[in-house]
């Protein structure tokens, strides 16, 4: 799991690739009144250790990119809540947002389409 600021790091990311701590700064904090860059490398360097991240120093500026897609995080998170609440399961969290209406018709007929092409395995 990871902290809200983090997540806005990593969504700047997944947006343009690769930043600057310096163009990420300016993204997250744009009308700050005093500067964020402790507080931005902080986060750059929790993320690095955790392994959502990558610093390229390769050059005098470092670069940071994301180590994996928004969908492979969100398939980590997804299948870390279903351990921790569902014993593992998905059915009761998928039961959840369609009985909840969460989840649109569209979403519904591409996950019959997912399942129709995985039944046979």
């Amino acid at each position: 799991m990871i902290a809200k600021a983090e997540l806005a790091i990593l969504d700047l990311l997944w947006e343009h690739g690769h930043l600057t701590a310096r163009e990420i700064r300016e993204q997250l904090y744009p009308d700050a009144k005093k500067p964020q860059h402790g507080t931005v490398q902080r986060l750059l360097q929790r993320l690095e250790e955790k392994g959502y991240l990558s610093r390229d120093r390769s050059h005098s500026i470092h670069f940071f990119a994301a180590t994996m897609t928004r969908q492979d995080y969100a398939g980590r998170e997804l299948e870390s809540l279903a351990d921790t609440l569902t014993a593992g399961s998905f059915t009761p969290l998928i039961t959840h947002l369609v009985e909840n209406k969460r989840i649109s018709a569209a979403e519904i007929n591409k996950l019959r389409a997912l399942l129709d092409t995985h039944s046979d395995q």
